[in-house]
């Protein structure tokens, strides 16, 4: 996440001896270092140099003056050979140092900044501001430069990103040191922009139209070092809500990249509230026209008049409670349940017309009973006088049957 700046030398924690240590762990893989292919040997091969310069940033015309080559030599062998080198024994002077460091870096196979990113760079330059109208201005836009920086900074190869890291904080803490060794980040870029942006091979006349573009490209990311290493804001937040889960968001690029993600279930939420809300409507309007056939069912039997057959539905609404719907209220005053006849066509009536209702209910759950009672009802009326022949007490069970025959025969006797 970019979150860890790299410990470099020169501080005051006990991390220059641990990442010391570490490099020399890596040294003892001897190999040819000068004109090779970047490797993390090499890096720790190099890093003796980069430690020694650190403490000797006050050497004017650090980096310009060349040293001695036969020191030089010297050094180039040890560092291919992977000989530990004693830099402070005073025998090799900075600039010997400095010289072979940027020796180094001419001779690897290709720009420290890769020969692929280079019109990329390129580019970096032309990124300017726009005024209220929305035309280009002539002033850089830094806040876009160094966000792109950053972005080509994430996908170099990691020996390129740590040497590069290295090297560009060297360069930012002489240049801090300018009023003693005289050499500015322009100037600093001068020495360097061949080696870290240049394509291999490529003069300064073949670069005539771009050789302003790239210098002042190399002072830039020597100025701007510090920030150049971490990952672009947005960047950060969206890994830090993928990875750890956090809710926070430090960023208008995160805050609107949220938005975005989640705009599609938004409307899918939205659209399936609607539709519930038009069930819901379409629901009640249903009810309220059921309930009102049913009043005016209702009001039409009370205006009949007076008979068996009134008496009768009117008895057949209250037992089944028609003028209610399932899980609302009925919308007119429930009657006054009148006591059950005791006639054997009462019986029967109340057995077929009260018991519906339940039988239905139970249908849900089948069992035996309720497979043989729903048997009885699918049977017409004809089938019924058939299956019992003069007999008015007729009901659903067998049982019932035999005890209302016996009570018949028990008040003729």
């Amino acid at each position: 996440m970019g979150e860890v700046d790299l410990k470099l030398p020169g501080g005051a924690s006990p991390a220059p001896g641990f990442f010391r240590s570490l490099m020399s762990l890596k040294r003892k893989e001897k190999g040819v270092v000068f004109g090779s292919p970047l490797t993390e040997e090499g890096i720790a091969q190099i890093y003796q140099l980069i430690e020694y310069l650190h403490k000797n940033l006050r050497v004017e015309g650090l980096f310009r003056v060349p040293g001695n080559s036969v020191r030089q030599q010297i050094l180039r062998d040890a560092l291919n050979n992977g000989t530990d080198i004693d830099l402070e024994s005073g025998e090799f002077h900075s600039n010997d140092v400095a010289t072979l460091l940027k020796m180094f870096l001419g001779e690897l196979p290709e720009p420290l900044l890769t020969h692929k990113h280079f019109h990329a760079h390129l580019k970096i330059a032309d990124l300017m501001q726009f005024d209220d109208k929305g035309n280009k201005t002539n002033v850089p836009d830094k806040e876009r430069q160094i966000e792109a920086l950053q972005l080509l900074f994430l996908i170099l190869p990691p020996p390129n990103r740590n040497l590069l890291k290295l090297l560009l904080d060297l360069l930012y803490q002489t240049a801090k040191k300018q009023d003693k060794n005289k050499m500015s980040a322009y100037n600093l870029a001068l020495m360097f922009a061949p080696h870290v942006l240049w394509p291999k091979n490529a003069t300064a006349n073949d670069l005539q139209e771009n050789i302003t573009k790239l210098n002042n490209g190399m002072a830039f990311m020597i100025k701007h070092s510090q920030k150049l290493f971490k990952a672009p804001v947005y960047i950060r937040e969206c890994a830090r809500l993928h990875y750890l889960g956090s809710r926070s968001q430090a960023s208008k690029d995160d805050l609107d990249l949220i938005a975005s993600c989640h705009t599609k279930s938004f409307q899918l939420a939205k659209s399936q509230k609607r539709n519930w809300v038009d069930s819901c409507s379409h629901q009640e309007e249903t009810q309220q026209r059921t309930e009102e056939a049913l009043r005016e069912l209702l009001q039409h039997v009370h205006n009949m008049p007076e008979s068996a057959k009134k008496k009768q539905l009117i008895r057949q609404f209250n037992k089944q409670s028609v003028t209610q719907t399932p899980g609302r209220e009925s919308s007119t005053p429930q009657v006054q349940k009148r006591a059950r006849s005791r006639s054997f066509s009462g019986l029967i009536k109340r057995k077929v017309l009260g018991n519906q209702m339940m039988s239905e209910k139970k249908n849900k759950y089948p069992t035996p009973e309720s497979i043989a009672m729903g048997e009885l009802k699918r049977a017409s009326k004809e089938n019924m006088n058939l299956l019992f022949p003069g007999s008015p007490a007729v009901t659903l069970m067998p049982t019932r049957l035999k005890w209302s025959e016996g009570k018949k025969e028990g008040k003729k006797a």
